[in-house]
């Protein structure tokens, strides 16, 4: 059975930066695509930035792009999430999710087979 438990999330004012932890167990980490979404309330789940199994390959949702960095430690079986410039529309709650088999990057939640239980992230306005 797949864990993913993240960690790191909190209050920061607008323009400050956090950096998220998503640590994995029970499978090959290094084998399998990462990804992080977030969810605002009242709205739907939806992607923020996916990285491949080596760490080589990225992918960021636009609203992102530039400020946030996806990253990962195979050795640690850890991915991060280095949010910087904060603004108040980023906060959501934040889920790391580990991808299905033989796909690189997903933008897909679909795509996704096993989530963690999400941390919080906000940003006053």
């Amino acid at each position: 059975q797949v864990q993913l438990v993240e960690s790191g999330g909190g209050l920061v004012q607008a323009g400050g930066s956090l950096r998220l932890s998503c640590a994995a167990s029970g499978r090959s980490f290094s084998s399998y695509a990462m990804g992080w979404f977030r969810q605002a309330p009242g709205k739907e789940r939806e992607f923020v930035t996916a990285i491949d199994w080596s760490g080589f390959s990225t992918d960021y949702a636009d609203a992102v792009q530039g400020r946030f960095t996806i990253s990962r430690d195979n050795a640690k079986n850890t991915v991060y999430l280095q949010m910087n410039s904060l603004k108040p529309e980023d906060k959501a709650v934040y889920y790391c999710a580990l991808g299905r088999a033989a796909y690189t990057l997903i933008a897909t939640a679909a795509l996704y087979d096993y989530w963690g239980q999400g941390t919080q992230v906000t940003v006053p306005s």
